[in-house]
């Protein structure tokens, strides 16, 4: 069968099967235009299992589809998009720096893929099922892996039609192309599309297609940049839950910030009126049984002022933390440059920061006698009137967050850092980063081109214009907040249990419900520990795929939790 051409408005149907659906892991794929009557595809897209995506792809006439389920089946707002594999040129594709692609290898890869899955908001797939498939002859499981850390940053599933059911077209598609949104290399997405097209156009394939959301515009421009175009062909999806936003559209606390809106979705879920008062600023309303909760984010009416004050003021914190039990480093209250400078006589490196404060505004962290004293005193002084200048101790800044005295999700903070790449400046690599971290992080996270930064990159030898050496990594900002470019990386499962002690006695000593707790850790797999601050509002959605949106509704309406789940909480806190 001659081979359509890429902006053709049909497919012809495949001549070698019937009824065509694989199991993709994450549900079925069905191949629309291999069934014999939209009610036969309607039919088998009734037996989508829970918690799973089932996909109609090679629809082309919709509006027929459609009308043998109206009520289930809607049509999807994506666009197909295909690569003729035959005019395919990868001659001038750039090759990866600093990682490699290449196929799953083991159980440890297929759990990566499930935490980027998890992390970009798709749908796991159980591990098994990729391990039983890795010597596929139809699927094809890519992943990128940093050359340095050995972790995985990338991933994308291929499907060889013809080796599946003997299409005749010899078509491909690309599925699930996911992203480390936290990775520190740029094109691994890139990398992933062409490895994938290379080795499809190998086996003389044809064609390379793929589904993606219309309104992706990075993805869209990437896809056209390696080559794809428009193909006039559509998808339908069955109305689940996991679906809801695509076919109801956007819910009216869209406007919500991530660290809002990640409540109240788990809300919504369970049945729970949501009432937003002032989208902006993360103001919103529960209410479930007669039981109503005002909330900014994760700060509800359960933090009682008294503790919330006690969080507000650093100094109260750490001496409330201390008489705990709480390993504290040293610190004073200075009033005076003079002062923070006695502090060096102490210590080789300092810490000036103001005794109150959020984001890591007006931090200056790792001071040594050459650095600018004055100026560090004067940011801090900017935010706070009362400054506090701490030693400076070495280590992993770790963040628990704490619900209920109950330690849910714990992750080591990283500073952020660039990596040159001998072409371009120290600037330019800062904002290439900082838009990259802004766009994982919806606007949340960026790095600021301000005295901080530059004081980190000349206590390197280098200034804001120059030319940083390829590979060399370079960190610009001493504090690993994500409001200044930050990465975060989940710990919970490997984190020692003294530091989930020392949580749990900051929770309780300060008596507060819902608390991030700052400590800085040699190795978050160590007990030793010194204790650096307490949030009395942590952000929630950057500890995904952990629960701590659902342990946060847990804590606030009890009774909203399934009997079923309560009962086997009860079991295991008697057990």
């Amino acid at each position: 069968m001659p081979e359509t051409p890429p902006t053709s408005t049909a497919l012809q149907p495949h001549a070698s099967a019937t009824n065509v659906a694989i199991d993709c892991g994450w549900g079925m794929l069905h191949f629309a235009d291999t069934y014999d009557s939209p009610e036969a595809l309607a039919e088998a897209m009734r037996y989508e299992g829970p918690g799973r995506r089932d996909i109609a792809f090679y629809v082309d006439e919709p509006h027929v589809m459609l009308s043998a389920a109206p009520l289930e089946l809607f049509l999807d707002p994506s666009h197909a998009y295909r690569l003729n594999l035959r005019r395919y040129d990868s001659r001038h594709a750039r090759k990866p720096e600093g990682f490699v692609v290449r196929r799953l290898a083991n159980e440890e890869d297929a759990e990566a893929v499930n935490r980027i899955y998890a992390a970009r908001g798709m749908v796991p797939v159980r591990p098994d099922f990729f391990w039983r498939r890795r010597e596929s002859r139809a699927f094809v499981y890519l992943v990128a892996e940093d050359e340095a850390t050995e972790t995985i940053i990338g991933t994308v599933t291929g499907l060889d039609h013809n080796r599946a059911f003997g299409d005749s077209r010899r078509g491909t598609s690309l599925w699930c192309l996911a992203v480390d949104s936290q990775t520190r290399h740029s094109g691994v997405g890139e990398a992933l599309v062409r490895y994938l097209a290379e080795l499809f156009r190998d086996r003389n394939c044809s064609m390379l297609d793929l589904s993606v959301l219309h309104d992706n515009d990075l993805a869209i421009q990437l896809y056209e940049k390696i080559g794809f175009e428009r193909a006039q062909v559509y998808t339908l999806k069955r109305k689940n839950p996991i679906n809801e936003r695509l076919f109801a559209g956007d819910p009216p606390e869209d406007d919500l910030n991530p660290y809002a809106r990640i409540i109240v979705e788990e809300a919504r879920r369970r049945g729970i009126d949501v009432e937003v008062i002032d989208a902006p600023n993360g103001f919103f309303r529960l209410t479930y049984g007669g039981r109503t909760i005002r909330c900014r984010e994760s700060l509800s009416e359960l933090t009682s002022a008294v503790a919330m004050s006690i969080c507000d003021d650093k100094a109260v914190t750490r001496t409330v933390v201390e008489r705990a039990g709480v390993n504290v480093p040293e610190e004073i209250e200075a009033a005076t440059v003079a002062e923070a400078r006695g502090m060096l006589e102490r210590f080789s490196r300092i810490v000036i920061k103001p005794a109150r404060g959020e984001q890591g505004q007006g931090v200056s962290v790792a001071l040594c006698a050459d650095d600018d004293i004055e100026a560090a005193f004067a940011r801090a002084k900017s935010i706070c009137d009362r400054v506090l200048v701490e030693e400076f101790v070495t280590g992993d800044d770790l963040r628990l967050v704490v619900i209920d005295h109950r330690v849910v999700a714990a992750a080591v903070r990283k500073p952020a850092r660039v990596f040159g790449d001998g072409q371009n400046t120290v600037r330019a690599l800062i904002e290439k980063q900082s838009r990259r971290r802004g766009a994982a992080t919806e606007g949340e996270a960026s790095i600021p081109l301000d005295n901080e930064t530059v004081r980190c990159v000349v206590a390197e030898g280098l200034t804001l214009d120059s030319v940083l050496d390829d590979g060399r990594e370079l960190i610009v900002r001493r504090t690993a907040n994500l409001h200044t470019g930050g990465t975060i990386h989940d710990v919970t499962d490997h984190v020692h249990p003294a530091l989930v002690d020392a949580a749990i006695k900051v929770s309780r000593s300060i008596d507060i419900p819902v608390v991030g707790v700052d400590l800085i850790v040699p190795s978050h797999k160590k007990a030793e520990y010194r204790f650096i601050e307490a949030n009395e509002r942590p952000g929630l959605a950057n500890h995904e795929p952990q629960p701590t949106a659902e342990r946060f509704v847990d804590l606030l309406f009890p009774l909203s939790v399934p009997h079923a789940a309560r009962q086997v909480r009860i079991d295991s806190e008697v057990a």
